[in-house]
């Protein structure tokens, strides 16, 4: 793809916010990107352009347990201590949620199970249907799914 000033090959895509809804997408190379961000003047209370009132700095935050400022975990991508998610939380929550959609880990399960698990969760299944085959007075079907139960729970 191209650039949209000029004949190079696109290195950044820029989307700005207009307001009221309106959006442009810019494709631009390295030099008109440049050009472009120098050019482009940030608005009054955007991040990062103003202080806080109490004289910290966006990003200047600094972990009370081992020092680490916000802006350093913003340029190398590491968090220095587990109390830095409390001294960063606010501005860590809104970057969790963009990157992962959630701020809370739910974790993956394996492709495929151990014996051991599989066995527990038929096991949990049957105990169900053994309890509802009861309460219906299904008693046959109740003695089949005891009868697999035991089975189960001897192997």
């Amino acid at each position: 793809m191209k650039c949209q000033r000029c004949p190079k090959q696109v290195a950044y895509h820029v989307t700005e916010v207009l307001g009221e809804g309106r959006v442009e997408d810019l494709h631009l190379c390295d030099d008109c990107a440049k050009k472009y961000l120098v050019q482009t003047p940030v608005p009054v209370g955007a991040a990062g352009a103003a202080d806080d009132a109490d004289g910290a700095a966006h990003g200047q935050a600094e972990c009370p347990a081992c020092g680490l400022r916000f802006v350093e975990f913003r340029n190398g991508g590491r968090l220095g201590c587990p109390h830095d998610y409390d001294a960063f939380r606010e501005d860590l929550v809104p970057l969790l949620e963009s990157v992962h959609g959630e701020t809370k880990h739910t974790g993956k399960t394996p492709r495929t199970r151990p014996r051991a698990t599989t066995t527990h969760h038929e096991l949990a299944a049957l105990r169900k249907k053994l309890n509802l085959a009861v309460q219906g007075e299904k008693y046959e079907e109740a003695a089949d799914i005891r009868d697999k139960i035991k089975s189960l729970e001897s192997a």
